[in-house]
């Protein structure tokens, strides 16, 4: 199995990511690998490769996001927030989301995982 370090088209896979990224609703969160499943191999990229390296892709896509890009929203599959930079801005961030973490560090997936569906129910509005 090849070695890709980063996608053929870098900025492209990071465009998808950050799409999908933009949708996670305030108060969620969703994993790397989550997010990686959600947009297809690029082309030439064989599956085996894509599985193993897509998370990571995610990864330097979220450490390149723009400013519109809720990056804190993004964590690791274990439920936690990754140890590097900025780890304790993003915690902090999510719990100003209501976001709430155990004694271990880790954020319940069940509870606060986004599924990758519209999870807010459309409320009518008044004018």
């Amino acid at each position: 199995m090849p070695s890709f370090s980063s996608p053929p088209n870098p900025q492209a896979y990071y465009q998808q990511v950050w799409e999908i990224v933009r949708q996670v609703p305030f108060g969620k969160v969703a994993t790397y690998g989550q997010i990686a499943k959600m947009i297809p191999p690029p082309s030439g990229v064989e599956i085996e490769a894509y599985v193993a390296f897509a998370p990571r892709w995610v990864g330097g896509a979220m450490a390149a996001c723009p400013d519109d890009v809720p990056w804190q929203r993004v964590i690791n599959s274990q439920g936690k927030v990754s140890e590097r930079a900025g780890a304790e801005r993003q915690r902090q961030l999510l719990e100003q989301e209501g976001v709430e973490f155990d004694a271990k560090g880790r954020i319940d997936l069940k509870k606060y995982g986004w599924s990758g569906k519209d999870d807010e129910v459309s409320q009518p509005r008044l004018l």
